[in-house]
């Protein structure tokens, strides 16, 4: 897994996790890294300064506890997305398309989707956005 500390268009900075540096290039080509705070698909990397950790325990900080801007905005949008939308689990892209298709009405929805799954959304104009963060699974 690597970290890369990100911004948008917009000036939006935010940090995310990838599968490896390849996996961050793929994900962008496809338009699926997109901004934690505005949404927007316009993302690259930041500067940003390497972790290097000492033989000893790193020496706490007061800002280890506090909660910055970036995670505050991702809570809100959690708390958002999980409020006003439906959770569909692993049928999210069957969902998605059923309503891009008119076979359902249109809802607000979110779950988990393989990333072929999500692709194709895209590709068939299937209007998806990933998250930046991970649903809590739910049960019925």
């Amino acid at each position: 897994m690597i970290h890369f500390s990100l911004r948008c268009e917009a000036d939006h900075h935010f940090d995310s996790w990838f599968q490896s540096a390849a996996a961050f290039d793929k994900l962008l080509g496809a338009g699926m890294v997109s901004c934690a705070v505005c949404g927007s698909t316009h993302v690259e990397k930041a500067l940003m300064a390497p972790r290097l950790q000492s033989g000893g325990p790193a020496p706490s900080t007061a800002s280890e506890t506090e909660v910055t801007p970036r995670e505050k905005a991702l809570a809100a949008l959690r708390q958002k997305v999980e409020g006003t939308a439906d959770y569909v689990g692993v049928n999210f892209a069957r969902e998605a398309r059923d309503m891009h298709d008119g076979l359902t009405p249109e809802r607000s929805i979110y779950g988990e989707a393989k990333p072929e799954e999500a692709r194709k959304l895209i590709e068939d104009g299937v209007p998806v956005a990933p998250l930046p963060f991970v649903p809590r699974r739910k049960s019925n």
